[in-house]
């Protein structure tokens, strides 16, 4: 004998089974939801205490890339320029930090900042036999601060960094103008050497001794070129008298 269920208990039943079947359907193809921006936010901060700056960087690009008008984009901003110099990616720090004043100038960390791109900048200088570019611009962005930000709690260290830069810059003028020296090529290493002493009375160790290398050099320069002027004098009286012969 066939039971014939009443039609709308039968098509409660179809209701179900096909709610239930796009649920499976769900679980199974689509994708799982995107974490916010505050639990990316805050797995982030959590990498740059535990000192994993790889992953901190990561997650917080990921956060300005996916939310870049959620209230934490700025915050993830500065602290992946954070995240850069921590990681000793000095280049990306620099860049990171100048982006972020370019585009938040009147946020109140930019005291920090400019302070920070300086010593990114310093960071990135290797060696006096280098250009000194990076230490230039470092020198700019703490006398900057000094300037804009004089109450600024970062002032005393950008002041003594800037010493820094100036002296590194010494030592760079020095070196290249010992290397003209002891090529024997007196005329460059004098001017190296004057140069150094005029522009650096900030670091009289340093221009002090330039300007007697100077003195030196400026001799065996005019005692060369005495030689020279001689030498070329004598080969024009030999090369007259050889035609007169």
């Amino acid at each position: 004998m066939n039971k014939k269920f009443p039609a709308p208990l039968v098509l409660l039943a179809v209701c179900f089974l096909t709610l239930a079947g796009c649920g499976v359907i769900d679980m199974i193809y689509l994708p799982p939801a995107e974490d916010t921006a505050e639990e990316i936010f805050e797995a982030a901060n959590e990498a740059m205490s535990e000192k994993n700056y790889v992953q901190a960087a990561e997650l917080y690009n990921k956060l300005r890339d996916t939310y870049p008008f959620s209230p934490y984009a700025i915050d993830a901003e500065l602290s992946l320029a954070d995240a850069y110099y921590l990681d000793e990616e000095f280049r990306l720090a620099s860049e990171s930090y100048k982006d972020f004043e370019s585009l938040h100038p009147r946020h109140p960390a930019i005291p920090y900042v400019l302070y920070q791109t300086g010593m990114s900048l310093l960071e990135e200088f290797r060696s006096i036999d280098r250009t000194t570019v990076e230490l230039q611009d470092a020198y700019d962005y703490f006398n900057r601060l000094r300037q804009t930000f004089p109450d600024s709690q970062y002032v005393k260290s950008a002041e003594e960094h800037m010493l820094e830069c100036r002296e590194l810059m010494a030592e760079h003028e020095l070196f290249i103008a010992d290397v003209f020296w002891h090529m024997k090529r007196y005329g460059p290493a004098w001017r190296r050497y004057i140069y150094l002493s005029e522009n650096f009375p900030d670091i009289p160790e340093v221009s002090g001794h330039a300007k007697e290398k100077g003195k030196a050099a400026y001799y065996h320069y005019k005692e060369e070129e005495g030689r020279e002027a001689r030498e070329a004098r004598q080969g024009s009286w030999n090369k007259w008298f050889k035609s007169w012969l």
